[in-house]
């Protein structure tokens, strides 16, 4: 019978699903990619100083075994992501990934409102317990989802990658909740789907609306009241959710 995947296994599996092979594209900073790891990230792990001495061959030919310990090191045991439950675990190595294992700790101390020092210790683990305490691990997910949307719309390659940063943010939150074992994690957070519920034809879009402007709105510095506990990129991603889906959002309603 083979063994069940360790979490780290289980992680690297869904964060290799978006890397992919071997890229050099001109217009990405980050310059010769292979399974998600840059040249310059294979020259510091090979310790091989400095790193445009490492060929680009050599970042073609990089094996998953090699390239699966080099997640582990810098950037799933960096993160502290084998600390943190199920899920979670998820949503923060790929925030890694993308955006080094320090922002990402930082996006999470911000949504826990304890000191955004990009170290997850004792105190942040403290207070996380407590967050999923009392509003649960979807919740939680789904906010640490709508830092990292937000982080990334801030980036000016946003204009180039954002569509594909979008698509994968909401892809690593389904699959994290799926994980952290909740029931039909592609439907939006209750308190939407109640106003959904009573919402129908143009009224549906200006609610949508409603949620992009507050998005703005806490972009730029201003915080509604209406909209408080919600990040910009989630009230972002529940908004685009609200245009697109909006029939399947009504089904599911219907049905519950």
């Amino acid at each position: 019978m083979p063994a069940t995947p360790s979490r780290f296994d289980a992680c690297l599996l869904e964060v290799l699903r978006h890397e992919g092979g071997y890229a050099d594209n001109a217009k990405d900073p980050a310059g010769a990619t292979n399974l998600g790891i840059t040249r310059k990230t294979l020259a510091r792990w090979r310790q091989i100083s400095p790193w445009w001495s490492l060929g680009k061959d050599e970042v073609k030919a990089l094996g998953r075994g090699e390239a699966a310990k080099i997640y582990r090191a810098f950037y799933w045991d960096v993160s502290k992501a084998g600390a943190l439950p199920a899920g979670v675990d998820l949503a923060m190595f790929d925030f890694a990934v993308n955006s080094g294992p320090a922002t990402a700790v930082k996006a999470l101390q911000r949504e826990l409102g304890t000191k955004a020092d990009g170290v997850l210790g004792p105190l942040t683990l403290a207070a996380l317990k407590a967050r999923i305490a009392e509003a649960g691990i979807a919740a939680l997910i789904d906010a640490l989802c709508g830092q990292r949307l937000g982080f990334l719309q801030r980036l000016t390659g946003f204009a180039v990658f954002g569509r594909g940063w979008s698509k994968r943010v909401a892809a690593i939150r389904t699959a994290a909740l799926a994980a952290a074992g909740v029931s039909n994690p592609s439907t939006p957070p209750l308190e939407w789907r109640k106003s959904m519920n009573v919402l129908t034809g143009s009224k549906t879009y200006l609610v949508a609306a409603a949620m992009l402007i507050a998005a703005l709105a806490q972009l730029l510095g201003v915080d509604l009241p209406a909209f408080d506990g919600h990040s910009a990129g989630q009230l972002a991603m529940e908004a685009f959710a609200i245009l697109f889906l909006r029939k399947g959002l009504k089904t599911e309603i219907g049905n519950s």
